[in-house]
């Protein structure tokens, strides 16, 4: 095993794991698994030229730089499929600035070529265990049955990634703070990144967290009970008290794998106050109702995103339904008032 320097960026994608606990590397051609952390250096620089650490703060990459990665799957159209390598290899693709690291199986044709990073080897313990970010969970709820009268869940979707939905769900937290409730937030399905729930947090809600603080890089392709196990999880530890809000945001889009899985589950259907829709025109906006009640079941309370910014999408969405609109760029309070209470 070798000492590992001083020096490392430790990214937000490895939240579950402490500098304490990273110590020593050594290669071995130990199959790689959902939340293995290795130790590597940039070779390449791509589409990422950033590394996003435990705190939120940027760090910027150059060809040598070097910081703890994390084996993980993404489900990204803007950007990339990647999913984790069948065995150890030295050369793997950056597959998002949080320092999640695997192979990029497609991408979209607008982005660069992924920044590349040598592997030099898995992180281990003391005992020459390989670190796991699954193994060292953050929350951990002491109950297990949830009591009925429960904190109001405000759930956020949209129709795909950059729809909007995590704006929403800050303009909501702002409004619900302002009113004096106490709101917490969370976002249970993606890829890790601190930046949506700390935009939460900065807009008054009282806890924030994501998937991330149990020890997934992602949540693309966990089984289905893991991801219900995720919402009952946070359900369970931070939404007791029914005088709160619990703002919840599932990733990308509803027809993405685990956004629908969960979308069909009891567990979260039971738990809706209310349904907010983002969507990033009037076309995205029609067909994804359209979508939610043929497949789902389910009509949304709200619509917002990127095309209530426009008082032209406005004006179309008008003429197709009259499902209440709200702005998430220019904040109404008394409008937000009357959807969320």
């Amino acid at each position: 095993m070798h000492k590992i320097p001083d020096w490392y960026i430790l990214p937000s994608a490895a939240y579950t794991i402490s500098r304490k606990q990273i110590k020593y590397y050594n290669f071995s051609d130990k199959k790689p698994e959902n939340g293995d952390t290795v130790y590597g250096k940039i070779t390449r620089i791509g589409q990422h030229a950033e590394l996003e650490n435990k705190s939120g703060r940027i760090h910027r990459l150059n060809e040598g730089s070097t910081a703890i990665f994390v084996f993980g799957n993404r489900y990204a159209p803007d950007f990339y499929e990647g999913t984790i390598p069948e065995m150890m290899e030295t050369k793997v693709d950056l597959l998002a600035r949080s320092g999640i690291v695997g192979n990029v199986q497609v991408k979209n044709s607008s982005v660069k070529e992924p920044t590349q990073v040598k592997i030099l080897g898995y992180i281990c313990d003391s005992s020459g265990e390989v670190v796991n970010t699954r193994n060292y969970p953050l929350i951990k709820p002491s109950k297990t049955e949830k009591k009925e009268d429960r904190a109001k869940l405000l759930l956020f979707i949209g129709t795909s990634m950059n729809s909007g939905k995590s704006t929403s769900a800050t303009a909501c937290c702002w409004a619900l703070t302002t009113m004096g409730y106490d709101v917490r937030a969370s976002k249970v399905t993606g890829t890790a990144s601190l930046k949506d729930i700390l935009h939460m947090q900065d807009a008054g809600a009282s806890i924030v967290n994501d998937f991330t603080h149990f020890g997934f890089p992602s949540t693309y392709l966990l089984a289905e009970k893991e991801v219900v196990k995720i919402f009952n999880d946070l359900d369970l530890k931070y939404a007791n008290n029914p005088k709160n809000y619990w703002a919840v945001e599932l990733a990308d889009g509803i027809l993405q794998r685990e956004t629908a899985l969960l979308l069909k589950s009891p567990d979260v259907r039971s738990r809706i106050h209310k349904l907010i829709f983002a969507a990033p025109d009037t076309f995205g906006a029609i067909g994804g109702l359209n979508v939610l009640k043929q497949e789902f079941g389910l009509v949304p309370d709200a619509i917002s995103g990127v095309c209530l910014s426009s008082p032209l999408f406005l004006r179309e969405l008008s003429e197709f339904t009259d499902i209440l609109v709200f702005n998430n760029m220019d904040c109404n309070l008394k409008q937000l008032s009357e959807l969320v209470l």
